[in-house]
């Protein structure tokens, strides 16, 4: 499915809509417009408040693990696993029953679903492959490695394993075309983390023929470069390779998944170092990781955007991986982040760069913990880290999206030394603080505090809507946040002329539940963990 610019098989067993109405229930889309980018659900903007269950949660009998923390976190989305070899364990004979298990509990509770389909690529391995692909060799080739040894992922240059992987998802997307209707499933990721760990790329004779020529006249045309493989992409030209490669054989799979049922579809990476040399850094090669963006837009137009899973720590590092992804051709969404309370506070920088949506990895009630990336357990603290946030904006979300999409955002989460950072807005500088009381300042010399709970810890942040020259909305938790002249003249001051609290209405317009003035206001705008959702109006006067 392509992103629209604006100017601006066996029938399961799930009671259905009857498919007269198929026709009148619109698709999902991501819109996008002036840079900005929309997911659209039920003709509606949808701000997707996500989850992503453990790996290996995908089964009828394990769903019951997972819903109620959906709940916990009033996420209204929820990201699981179908596997190739669940779907199709004995190759031509499919089986549909976890397919219905779920889209029925996802109706009954009122959710979404992302289906992601673990095939030939999970982590980079054939894991979630089904037996008669990992076993045989021949007709589904494994990568080599320079010295000619069989390598554990599959080929990307197999059409033999394309063809397989591909009739399954086909038959995948033929079944949620005549069994929902309703738009259950409104996004799917073929594939896993992609690409390949241990070496850059196939060595297999096929891969070396095509590695020697010259690179693809699409990509030659996309990126202006020309030449031999080395002389268009230097260091970069083995992982540029494997890029190209991977990206067409998934872009086959989504282009025919999507001639059957047309959903977003998107690819998500394995990531390096964002600040590391192109090709350095880690990261897994041949994965849209981001120094290949650019290839593979060129090589799999049927994939909406391609998409960070985060699992740094270090603030700069976040906010550089969001940075580089947020792009007028790519909208961002964060499908999986690690589930440690720390991470929850990237919410805010993921929303100040524009998400579609944003879903922390592995929570479900199964026990299974992948620290050190994410949390040791799901305690209440945990997942309350998270839940907050949602909770603020499930009843918004829709309309937190529609006005988002239309006007300049920023966003800020506490970096390690727990500095304060700015932005530039129009006419006003937006300032984020961290580790205030509510009332006072931490370096007042006439009124002395104990250090504040969240001293040191990795906890805060905060983000900016301009929805007006002067009208500000505001949100964030642990946070203290002002609003002052970016430039004033002699004698020029600025004051805050009213601050509200409430929501948003389905139309994005403001609703007020309270003003905020004296000691709410004297000393900034602070945010507890229970965040808030503020109006403010700024003015100036001399």
């Amino acid at each position: 499915m392509k992103a629209i610019f604006l100017c601006g098989a066996l029938a399961g067993s799930i009671a259905l809509t009857p498919l007269a109405a198929f026709a009148q229930q619109p698709l999902p889309r991501i819109e996008s417009a002036n840079g900005k980018h929309l997911l659209m659900v039920d003709g509606e903007p949808f701000l997707m408040l996500g989850a992503q269950a453990n790996n290996s949660s995908n089964y009828p009998a394990v769903l019951p693990q997972v819903w109620p923390m959906m709940e916990r976190l009033h996420a209204n989305t929820l990201e699981i696993p179908i596997a190739w070899e669940q779907f199709e364990p004995e190759e031509g004979r499919f089986d549909y029953s976890y397919l219905e298990a779920l889209v029925e509990g996802a109706r009954e509770r009122n959710k979404r679903l992302v289906l992601l389909w673990f095939a030939t690529w999970k982590n980079t391995g054939p894991s979630y492959a089904p037996l008669w692909v990992k076993t045989d060799i021949e007709r589904f080739p494994r990568m080599r490695t320079a010295e000619g040894n069989a390598h554990y992922a599959l080929s990307p240059h197999a059409r033999s394993t394309l063809e397989a992987d591909k009739r399954a998802f086909v038959e995948l997307m033929r079944w949620l075309r005549d069994n929902d209707p309703q738009r259950t499933v409104i996004m799917v990721q073929p594939e896993n983390e992609v690409g390949v760990y241990g070496q850059k790329r196939d060595h297999s004779a096929e891969a070396e023929k095509l590695f020697a020529g010259p690179i693809p006249a699409g990509l030659a045309r996309h990126t202006g470069k020309s030449g031999s493989w080395r002389e268009a992409f230097g260091p970069l030209a083995d992982s540029a390779f494997n890029s190209w490669y991977t990206a067409r054989y998934i872009d086959e799979i989504a282009a025919a998944g999507q001639e059957v049922l047309d959903l977003p579809m998107y690819a998500n990476a394995a990531l390096s170092d964002p600040f590391s040399p192109p090709g350095e850094g880690g990261g897994a090669s041949g994965g849209p990781d981001m120094p290949v963006i650019d290839i593979w837009k060129a090589a799999a137009p049927h994939i909406d955007f391609v998409a960070p899973d985060i699992y740094m720590r270090d603030q700069q590092q976040v906010a550089e991986v969001m940075r580089l992804y947020a792009r007028p051709d790519n909208a961002l969404m964060i499908p999986e982040i690690g589930n440690a309370a720390d991470y929850a506070r990237f919410w805010w920088t993921a929303l100040g760069h524009g998400a579609i949506g944003f879903a922390p990895f592995g929570m479900d009630d199964t026990g299974y913990s992948n620290y050190p990336l994410g949390a040791k357990e799901l305690d209440e603290d945990t997942v309350e880290a998270f839940a907050a946030k949602y909770r603020l904006f499930a009843p918004m979300a829709g309309a937190w999206a529609r006005v988002a999409a239309r006007s300049p955002t920023w966003g800020a989460a506490k970096p390690s030394d727990g500095s304060s950072q700015s932005q530039r807005m129009g006419r006003w500088t937006a300032h984020v603080e961290y580790g205030e009381w509510q009332f006072g300042d931490r370096d007042s010399p006439w009124l002395k505090s104990d250090p504040h709970p969240t001293e040191g810890q990795p906890v805060g942040g905060a983000v900016f809507v301009q929805t007006g020259p002067d009208e500000f909305l505001v949100a964030g938790s642990n946070a203290r946040v002002h609003l002052g002249l970016a430039e004033a003249a002699p004698g020029q001051s600025s004051a805050m002329l009213r601050v509200e609290e409430g929501t948003l209405a389905e139309d994005g317009s403001f609703v007020m539940r309270r003003v905020w003035n004296g000691d709410q206001t004297d000393h900034g705008l602070n945010f507890t963990s229970q965040p808030v959702l503020l109006k403010v109006t700024m003015g100036s006067y001399q």
